[in-house]
């Protein structure tokens, strides 16, 4: 069974998030197109370009007339070990057979937990 590709505007923009963070896509790296990108996830190009504008709202790509839309200075590559320990936990949940959604939801409330227990409480006068 396939998983369908990515088709609204958030998941083409997490698409390429991730694209950029794990230096897949770097600095100064061209996109395709707005209609290269509709065309390849078979989607409306206003949702393309949503996509592309939510990106660019982020700071990870900037568009130029004529020079197209560009991974921004600075966006791409997160930390190595950072990269490499996420790669480790994609193979043991693949091989345990846990889900995409599962291991994100799971690392948000670890995060979310770790957060707060960094983050001292506020103080009443």
């Amino acid at each position: 069974m396939t998983t369908p590709g990515p088709s609204s505007a958030e998941e083409i923009a997490e698409l390429y998030r991730g694209a950029i963070r794990s230096g897949r896509l770097g600095d100064g790296e061209r996109l395709p197109t707005v209609r290269q990108t509709a065309r390849d996830f078979a989607i409306a190009q206003a949702t393309a370009a949503k996509a592309y504008r939510t990106l660019e709202q982020d700071g990870l790509v900037v568009t130029r007339t004529a020079a197209g839309t560009r991974v921004a200075p600075g966006a791409s590559k997160a930390p190595q070990a950072v990269i490499e320990r996420i790669r480790a936990l994609a193979e043991v949940s693949e091989e345990a057979g846990v889900s995409l959604e599962d291991v994100v939801a799971i690392l948000r409330t670890l995060w979310v937990r770790e957060e707060a227990r960094a983050t001292p409480p506020h103080e009443s006068t």
